[in-house]
């Protein structure tokens, strides 16, 4: 697994590209790609990474992700066991350049918005699921309609998410983090495919270290300026995101969800868990 630069063949000399992608799982690749990417769950639930963002993914989940920003979503372990059975996944996939409906439109003053918020995209945004339910037929159709009338749809689509209040949205990664080389893309992809396979055991820094075939100074280095993390941040993160998904999908005990994303400590699970989601995992879960 590695970090890809995406140019498939179906979107040579094309400005768009929207289909409706229904498999057993999801594209297990940190990748980026030249196009924006708006992408709509309709059926599926996993971790998503977006630039230094780690967080759940749900159905009615709503993101833009901006040109060249890296990006994976990772279903949840029983999708991947399930390949091939009951479980699928759905989303409405819309990728497009810049100038998908004409050189230069984005710089006239009535789509001022629009051009907002696709810079705003170049750190990833999520949209409230509210604003996905109401924008969710046209987001079901887009996909079957004439590339002519995609176009349009589109346009209205991004018109109608640049009037969003700013608490109707959150941006994702806290840093610039798009790629314009593949500057050691396969050491970053493979620690984060280890990682995100194997946060229930005991990960050190130097399995880590020996996956990306570093020492464990230099592999330091090379993670914080790859993910604005540190290893072990990282890690605590996917963990406590398995977690909060467990609180919500199961009713396992909250100690027993803290062996099974791999602490051994619940207070140290509790402060983490804190620490990330702003609140206890007994208080989360009270929530719901």
């Amino acid at each position: 697994m590695k970090l890809v630069l995406k140019n498939p063949d179906n979107f040579v000399n094309k400005r768009m590209n929207i289909y409706n992608k229904e498999v057993p799982c999801l594209d297990t690749a940190w990748h980026y790609h030249p196009e924006y990417e708006l992408l709509y769950v309709t059926k599926s639930t996993g971790i998503r990474f977006v630039g230094d963002s780690v967080a759940h993914f749900y159905p009615g989940q709503l993101v833009l992700v901006g040109a060249y920003l890296p990006h994976l979503w990772r279903n949840d372990e029983a999708y991947y066991e399930a390949e091939g059975g009951d479980l699928m996944v759905n989303t409405i996939v819309m990728k497009f350049l810049l100038n998908f409906i004409g050189e230069g439109t984005f710089d006239n003053p009535e789509f001022i918005g629009i051009k907002n918020l696709l810079e705003e995209s170049n750190f990833g945004v999520s949209f409230d699921k509210a604003i996905g339910e109401e924008l969710h037929n046209d987001l079901l159709e887009i996909a079957s309609l004439p590339q002519g009338q995609q176009s349009i749809k589109l346009l209205n689509i991004l018109y109608r998410l640049s009037l969003c209040e700013e608490e109707e949205k959150t941006i994702l990664s806290s840093t610039d983090m798009r790629q314009f080389s593949t500057e050691s893309p396969d050491r970053l992809d493979s620690v984060i495919r280890y990682i995100s396979d194997n946060y229930k055991m005991d990960i050190s820094l130097g399995d880590v270290a020996d996956i990306a075939c570093m020492t464990t100074n230099s592999f330091c280095r090379f993670f914080k300026k790859m993910t604005n993390k540190s290893f072990t941040e990282f890690l605590n993160e996917i963990r406590i995101r398995n977690a909060a998904r467990m609180l919500v999908q199961e009713n396992t005990p909250i100690s027993e969800i803290c062996y099974n994303v791999g602490y051994k400590s619940i207070p140290n699970f509790n402060k983490q868990f804190k620490s990330i989601m702003g609140d206890t995992p007994k208080g989360f879960r009270y929530k719901l």
